[in-house]
């Protein structure tokens, strides 16, 4: 990590920047098979401990600085508390109540709100093709994570309460995953504070850590038999989970936003269904659908449309004032140099 991206044009670059969605995607896929097998809150909390840990003894070996003043470990409590316990609380706990497609839609639609914070606290400005992008990966998402007889009905005017029943779309599962998503918008916010008064990797270990603790203790007082139907398979997953899909997704991620463009960065986040669509497909044998598969298309052009809005904007004359202008973030020289 302490490699200066902003500067590299390694090749090595681009593909670190989507690695941790590209990890939480394939996560996605290893954890499948292992939610019947445990409990939530345990689940929870085995997929980010661990990965706390590792990234802390990673920190020191690289002998990154820890925490020494009372707001530096401020921040990383409201860190721990909003992006560790609550969002994979209530993530854990709505992946057991939704379906997964539906779930993932949710999850995934937190560009927008993170967008809409970014513009609020930032002024980072997102011009038109920006909003026109992130319409797009919004539907791109829904086509890729609802069934496809929702969307046909919605085509055809029906409503979804005459083909599904008056609760099928708003029940509990789906308000957990939608407070899942917006945590993690609000933890996405709220780094650029942690790291300022803390190194990106520690930080993001500490607050997995501490995060992961109420979890656990939740799991000890009202669950059981946490462990005692999982399978090899199921330790494998979990364990692939902590490191890559939390430890190394959620460094690089946390390491980009401290520095870069939240709203370019967190689109980016739209590839994840596409990425657990891709390796579902090539290791459980699920099969895209058509409209899954214009899903994809939709998707990967909201994050060009996106990633690219002020060059877009300049081109096609979308032009607002000259404090709209804003030099290019990290995130955006990197997507940059990769299409060089």
């Amino acid at each position: 990590m302490q490699l200066k991206l902003t500067n590299s044009k390694l090749p090595l670059a681009p593909l670190l920047l989507i690695a941790p969605f590209f990890f939480w995607g394939t996560a996605m896929v290893a954890m499948k098979g292992v939610i019947p097998q445990t409990t939530p809150f345990f689940i929870a909390a085995m997929r980010i401990l661990p990965a706390g840990i590792l990234l802390l003894v990673i920190g020191t070996i690289q002998g990154r600085p820890q925490p020494r003043s009372k707001l530096a470990w401020l921040w990383i409590l409201l860190f721990a508390l909003i992006d560790g316990a609550l969002f994979q609380g209530f993530l854990a706990e709505g992946l057991v109540r939704t379906s997964a497609g539906l779930g993932s839609v949710m999850i995934d639609s937190q560009p927008l709100a993170v967008a809409i914070l970014s513009l609020w606290l930032f002024q980072e400005r997102i011009r038109f093709c920006g909003w026109l992008g992130l319409g797009i990966g919004v539907i791109g998402i829904s086509l890729i994570g609802l069934p496809d007889e929702w969307i046909e009905n919605l085509l055809h005017l029906e409503t979804m309460e005459a083909s599904l029943g008056t609760d099928a779309l708003f029940q509990s599962g789906e308000w957990l995953m939608l407070l899942a998503s917006l945590s993690m918008a609000v933890g996405t916010v709220l780094v650029r504070w942690v790291c300022k008064y803390n190194d990106p990797i520690t930080a993001t270990g500490w607050h997995l850590i501490l995060g992961g603790v109420p979890l656990l203790a939740m799991s000890v007082g009202f669950e059981s038999q946490q462990w005692v139907n999982i399978d090899m398979y199921g330790w494998i997953a979990m364990g692939y989970a902590a490191i890559f899909g939390s430890a190394i997704a959620y460094g690089l991620f946390f390491y980009f936003a401290s520095s870069g463009n939240l709203t370019s960065l967190s689109a980016l986040t739209f590839l994840t269904p596409i990425f657990a669509l891709l390796f579902g497909n090539l290791f459980l044998g699920e099969v895209l659908s058509s409209l899954q598969s214009v899903g994809v298309g939709l998707t990967l052009v909201s994050i060009y449309l996106i990633n690219q809005r002020d060059v877009l904007s300049e081109k096609f004359k979308f032009r607002g004032s000259k404090k709209d202008t804003i030099s290019s973030t990290t995130t955006d020289k990197i997507l940059q140099q990769s299409q060089e």
